[in-house]
């Protein structure tokens, strides 16, 4: 078990799993709790987080790294340190890198390299204008993101990395993409960076790397005294300008290099725009001249399988260059690297004679040379097809892995990986290749949560979807919207939709019912009864009691109302209005308190009473528990008062009103 998984680092970020490890560093998957989203933590190892100085340089270069922002470079959140723990906190990508899909796809095409190329000169740039320099780009340290944007990762540690590494097998997988000042040991620069962003376009537009070798320190030799084949004499589909582009970039001389990342981005542009643009500089540009060259030492082509042998250092002082191999001359700058290399030519060139004198003397006995066999690409193919395959059939097995792959790419049952990778030469008899099928991917579709609240969807519905799939759910105050069908509160509709797929890590938005659209509430006073009763119609409100008051206003005018104008300029739809209503104007009116005795086989029922036939209360909901409902009632003399409960006839009477004597 990891120890750190579960882990909460500095009370915020909560270390969920690993999901990967370099040479420095451990990658794991985590939760800020703060912020609620999910973060990829960089933890050093702890060898390396003893060291004081080691420490020291992380953190300023990090520091220097989190101030890069830009759409194609992962971004930084956090440097921080949690008792022991030195960690940065990142962008979590979801996406592959440039190298596995590199691996998947197999040599890609012009257009796609241009693509992501540019991309990366572009994230090059704004780190270059900053001061910063990456030293370690390589397809292993870019990601290649869901939508086909590109991202430059493992700024800041790649510059740490590199000032500790050897050229040992260890580091065989950067050493292809260094450049030769790098392999010399000179001090680098921007320059450096672009030497390697050409490396990876080469491979990206050639299928393949410039330099091949057994080692770290072959490969490096090559970076040094080779010219690699013209990435037009493996693909003739390559257009010339964008050929130029990539050997300009990867120049071993620093003078015919380009200069600058905006230096190279403007020729991508121009080539995009243009595919036979003529650029500033041809093929010839680019090699070194001959006084530039100093005696050939060694012709690599054994060793590369097919590139030119040619040292450059033009930059390099030819004094310089001959006190190299001076021993009565003090060592000069890098000079323990040089003699280091020379070593290794020397190595290289005694196993090469070994290899021939070996392969001649045993050629004379009649010892018959193994045939060489290149291996096909498979990926795609059924079992069937793979087997039928006439660079299959008689030469290769082909075994099964008993795991299966998911991978979009390809359906289920079709070859999903294989070992040896295409294009790989194998020797002798026997020879076996291993694959793994492409399994169905498991999935799961959104479910309906109409008419859910928020928190039902999050702790029941979604609930195992959440943790299954890594889910956001969002439910923004912006996204809310009025719906006369939907409750207040309740969801109207998903982003995704019910029944569509999801994804790992998608973010799910909730639309949220603010209920009915409010109706702008206006005054009635002034209106006759009839106007207002056919005004609240109009408005979708309703018309509640209905009270008469004796006044100065005209029998009929509305003369109060209940919610008042003057608090509430809102109302919602179907809203009850109870109104009074003038009953005239009558100097000699009085007034008397009304009883009207209400039945017990209820709790509540809808009372409207009439006096002379005009509506006094006018279905207004009351309450039969007391037993008796009182009103004040105006007028002078007989008047005639009848009432009706749930519109069943429970009062008749006539009754006296006093008049009002002054």
């Amino acid at each position: 078990m990891d120890q750190y998984i579960g882990k909460m680092l500095d009370n915020r970020y909560e270390i969920l799993e690993r999901i990967g490890t370099g040479g420095m560093a451990v990658v794991y998957k985590a939760k800020c709790h703060r912020l609620n989203r999910l973060v990829a933590i960089k933890i050093l190892k702890s060898d390396l987080a003893q060291d004081a100085d080691f420490r020291r340089r992380f953190n300023a270069e990090s520091q220097a790294v989190a101030q890069l922002s830009h759409p194609n470079i992962v971004s930084v959140y956090d440097v921080s340190k949690g008792g022991d723990v030195e960690y940065i906190v990142m962008e979590l990508i979801d996406g592959i890198t440039l190298k596995q899909y590199m691996e998947k796809r197999g040599q890609l095409n012009w257009r796609e390299s241009l693509h992501f190329i540019t991309q990366i000169m572009r994230g090059l740039s704004h780190a270059h204008s900053r001061g910063i320099v990456h030293r370690d780009i390589k397809p292993q340290n870019i990601m290649v993101l869901r939508d086909g944007s590109v991202k430059v990762a493992d700024f800041g540690i790649a510059c740490l990395e590199n000032s500790a590494q050897t050229l040992t097998q260890e580091a065989l997988g950067s050493v292809h993409y260094i450049s030769p000042e790098q392999a010399r040991g000179d001090r680098t620069d921007a320059r450096s960076d672009i030497y390697s962003a050409g490396v990876v376009l080469y491979e990206m537009l050639a299928g393949r790397l410039p330099f091949e070798g057994d080692s770290a320190v072959s490969v490096a030799i090559q970076h040094l005294s080779s010219i690699p084949l013209p990435p037009r004499e493996i693909n003739p589909d390559i257009p010339e300008q964008l050929e130029l582009i990539c050997m300009k970039a990867m120049a071993p001389d620093l003078e015919r290099r380009y200069f600058s990342a905006e230096e190279m981005i403007a020729d991508l542009e121009a080539f995009r725009k243009n595919p036979d643009v003529e650029l500033e500089f041809q093929k010839e540009d680019l090699r070194p001249t001959e006084e530039d060259e100093p005696t050939q030492l060694l012709h690599t082509a054994a060793v590369t399988g097919g590139t030119t042998s040619r040292t450059s250092r033009a930059s390099r002082p030819a004094v310089e260059r001959r006190r190299e191999y001076e021993d009565d001359e003090p060592e000069q700058r890098g000079g323990g690297r040089t003699r280091a290399v020379l070593i290794g030519i020397v190595c290289v060139l005694a196993v090469a004679l070994v290899a021939v004198l070996f392969k001649t003397i045993f050629s004379s006995f009649g010892t018959p040379v193994p045939e060489q066999y290149t291996v096909p690409n498979i990926l795609g193919y059924t079992l069937e097809a793979a087997n039928q395959h006439a660079d299959i059939k008689d030469i290769f097995t082909i075994e099964v892995n008993e795991e299966t792959i998911t991978d979009s790419e390809y359906d289920p049952g079709e070859i999903a990986k294989q070992s040896p990778k295409a294009g790989e030469v194998r020797k002798g008899e026997q020879l076996v290749i291993e694959v793994w099928l492409s399994a169905e991917a498991e999935s799961d579709t959104m479910p309906d949560v109409t008419g859910k609240s928020v928190a039902e969807a999050r702790s029941i519905t979604l609930k195992d979807l959440i943790e299954k799939y890594e889910l956001m759910l969002e439910a923004k105050e912006e996204d809310k919207k009025y719906d006369d069908e939907v409750p207040e509160g309740s969801i109207i509709s998903s982003i995704p939709a019910a029944g569509e797929t999801l994804a790992k890590g998608q973010t799910i938005r909730l639309i949220v019912s603010k209920g009915p659209q409010p109706i702008a509430y206006i005054p009635f006073k002034g209106l006759t009864l009839q106007q207002a009763l056919e005004q609240l119609k109009r408005l979708g409100l309703e018309d509640g009691t209905i009270n008469y008051q004796a006044s100065q206003e005209p029998a009929e005018t509305v003369i109060g109302q209940d919610p008042d104008p003057e608090t509430v300029t809102e109302v919602a739809p179907g809203t009850k209005v109870n109104l009074v209503v003038s009953s005239g104007p009558n100097s000699m009116a009085g007034s008397d308190i009304l009883m009207i005795p209400l039945p017990t086989d209820r709790e509540t029922g809808i009372l409207k009473v009439y006096q002379d036939g005009e509506v006094i209360v006018n279905k207004e909901e009351v309450d039969c528990t007391p037993g008796t409902y009182s009103k004040e009632i105006f007028g002078s003399g007989e008047v005639h008062i009848i009432a009706y409960l749930d519109d069943e006839l429970i009062f008749d009477q006539w009754i006296t009103i006093d008049p009002y004597n002054g």
